[in-house]
């Protein structure tokens, strides 16, 4: 029966990483657009630099854990790589002011917030303990970046526009959480299953908000809206969240609305 448990979880694991690879490369057209216009006035970084913190956390607890992680380190190591990509570019063709704070960012989260979490673990914890507080700041870290859709949902309601909120996004993002949730349950891994158990929720609420106005009239807001989205593309377990056609995650429109891109494990 373990060795069943053990066939499915990776089953459902691989069909997480297919998944979860094709979301991280949706921005691709974006800094194509970015490198053709030697630009990158009006994106955010924010999402990739999110992005490269959760798959930097996952493969720190993966290599803890030791156990049946080869298929978190894999997908975790792809995010790594392209998310550093992303962000080179980004820095490269960004303005001097979304530069400086893109760098700060980087320092803050990846580099100090990560450090010290990472030294802290190291010297104050050991074996199972140090699991356990890797573990946790991995679930709560994801049930934040899973969460951040909350707002545009909000603007949804509020505008009746599903414009920046496509159905084919959503809905890929939802079956990559279902993949991970079923991987971390069948290996009794719930720091991985219940963060995904939200996204998988969230994933639903987006599509049935997006059938219910995808012919509605949308309303102009008075005030433009701002932009709100935490997590592009997926955070993967694990993995990150923001939701946006790929060819422009979390741009600002003309007409001042937001699109939002995806996040994943």
């Amino acid at each position: 029966m373990a060795i069943h448990h053990e066939t499915w979880a990776f089953v459902f694991g691989l069909l997480g990483n297919v998944i979860s690879f094709m979301v991280f490369l949706a921005p691709l057209p974006t800094f194509y657009q970015i490198y053709k216009k030697k630009t990158a006035e009006g994106f955010q970084s924010l999402p990739y630099v999110v992005a490269l913190f959760s798959s930097m956390l996952w493969i720190y607890y993966a290599l803890v854990k030791k156990d049946a992680t080869l298929l978190l380190i894999t997908i975790n190591s792809f995010g790594c790589v392209i998310e550093t990509t992303y962000l080179v570019i980004f820095l490269v063709y960004a303005p001097s002011k979304s530069r400086l704070s893109t760098i700060k960012l980087l320092l803050l989260l990846n580099v100090f917030g990560f450090g010290a979490m990472l030294l802290s673990t190291l010297y104050f914890t050991t074996g199972s303990k140090r699991l356990t507080v890797i573990g946790w700041i991995c679930l709560v870290f994801n049930i934040s970046v899973f969460a951040a859709p909350l707002c545009i949902l909000k603007r949804v309601i509020k505008t009746k526009s599903v414009e920046f909120m496509p159905f084919s996004l959503s809905f890929f993002l939802t079956v990559n959480a279902v993949m991970w949730f079923f991987y971390g349950l069948l290996l009794k891994d719930y720091y991985i299953a219940l963060p995904n158990t939200l996204g998988f929720l969230f994933g639903i609420i987006q599509m049935v908000l997006y059938l219910i106005y995808r012919k509605a009239k949308p309303k102009t807001l008075e005030e433009p809206t701002k932009l709100q989205e935490l997590n592009g593309h997926i955070i993967d377990v694990v993995k990150l969240g923001t939701m946006a056609p790929p060819s422009e995650p979390n741009q600002v429109t003309k007409s001042g609305a937001v699109t939002e891109t995806g996040s994943n494990v």
